[in-house]
């Protein structure tokens, strides 16, 4: 894989329609259900899903801490794949993609630091490897619920 060393995975089959997982991904009335580690919140200031686009937010840490957000689309392949820009600090790209199962969805998501050093911080700072892993938990969670798209 050659960038093992600045990025993070996950995968994850997850028990809902592809379709239903992109509504999840690309509205902000349900990411902003779901989106970061256990006990976050977040409001969306901007969520203009196309390629070009932005995606500008606040996550709300447990703590009162509060993180600001700026993503741009870099490519958006409805129900398929995502590709987003994170900046300023970290930056980052986070690949998402979405494989039909029938009527689950599998789930790979990567992001990719620019550098080791923005890695090793996000990893050692923000515990960034557990932080996604809670994301999707946190996302399997709201599809299991009483979720049902507009």
């Amino acid at each position: 894989m050659g960038n093992s060393n600045r990025e993070i995975r996950s995968s994850r089959l997850l028990d809902a329609p592809r379709e239903l997982v992109w509504k999840a991904f690309t509205d902000p009335e349900h990411i902003k259900q779901w989106w970061g580690p256990n006990g976050f919140t977040n409001t969306i200031h901007k969520m203009d899903v196309r390629r070009g686009g932005e995606w500008n937010f606040i996550m709300h840490g447990p703590d009162g801490t509060n993180y600001r957000n700026e993503i741009h689309y870099v490519e958006v392949t409805a129900p398929e794949r995502l590709v987003l820009s994170h900046g300023p600090t970290p930056r980052f790209q986070m690949t998402i993609e979405l494989f039909d199962r029938g009527s689950k969805t599998e789930v790979h998501w990567c992001n990719l630091f620019e550098t080791e050093e923005d890695y090793k911080r996000a990893v050692e700072v923000f515990h960034a490897i557990e932080g996604q892993k809670q994301t999707i938990d946190r996302l399997e969670s709201y599809l299991s619920s009483n979720f049902q798209p507009h």
